[in-house]
């Protein structure tokens, strides 16, 4: 697949840590509209990969070429314990240089979590601070989302929203890729990677759900 018709080209990925080769030729696209998700078992290299594809690690050979603004959800949050909500995504306002907040406080509405706007982080369950990063994540509207474990203690009314909005942001032609340890969410998926022994192979895939 030519890098031209993709929002996301990895190509030739490789990563070691000493004597550990964590990646090992990864080749993968991602495409404008499509929801992808990348399963392995922890220590797989999964958060190697994604830090990689996020420009935050760099890797020992390989290519990776987006196309269009990223939005990146790391599994370990982004967050200031001692600002609220509110200043967090004043904060990132002024970070993605946006007009207004709009699309923020929608997203904070649509997780269910307004109450919270003016708690400092440090007195927010962990399904809520993970809310938030996912509202950093996204609020920017960006062309490719990179999720690592992105619901991780949500509850099931909030990972159910989650996979709601994931499904609204492909339709409208956003590219998204999921990191998970799990396999049980492939089918909601319009793509599947199995990440083992460094390499990243295709995964089968029912028609994903609603």
């Amino acid at each position: 697949m030519s890098s031209q018709n993709s929002t996301l080209y990895v190509a030739d990925v490789r990563k070691a840590f000493g004597r550990r080769q964590v990646l090992d030729r990864v080749d993968f696209t991602l495409e404008r509209g499509e929801l992808a998700g990348i399963v392995g078992e922890n220590g797989a290299g999964k958060t190697t990969l994604l830090r990689i594809l996020a420009g935050e690690l760099k890797p020992d050979h390989g290519w990776v070429i987006p196309r269009g603004r990223l939005g990146y959800c790391p599994q370990r949050t982004v967050l200031n314990d001692s600002l609220t909500v509110a200043q967090h995504l004043r904060y990132f306002q002024r970070a993605y240089q946006l007009e207004d907040l709009h699309r923020a406080h929608e997203l904070v509405e649509r997780l269910n979590f307004t109450q919270y706007r003016a708690s400092r982080v440090k007195s927010l369950s962990g399904g809520t601070r993970q809310k938030l990063n996912l509202v950093i994540a996204l609020m920017h509207d960006p062309a490719v989302v990179l999720l690592d474990e992105p619901y991780q203690g949500f509850d099931w009314e909030t990972y159910l929203h989650f996979w709601e909005l994931a499904g609204e942001l492909r339709d409208t032609g956003r590219s998204l890729l999921v990191i998970s340890h799990l396999s049980h969410d492939i089918d909601r998926l319009d793509t599947g990677y199995r990440l083992a022994n460094g390499v990243v192979t295709p995964m089968p895939v029912e028609a994903h759900a609603g």
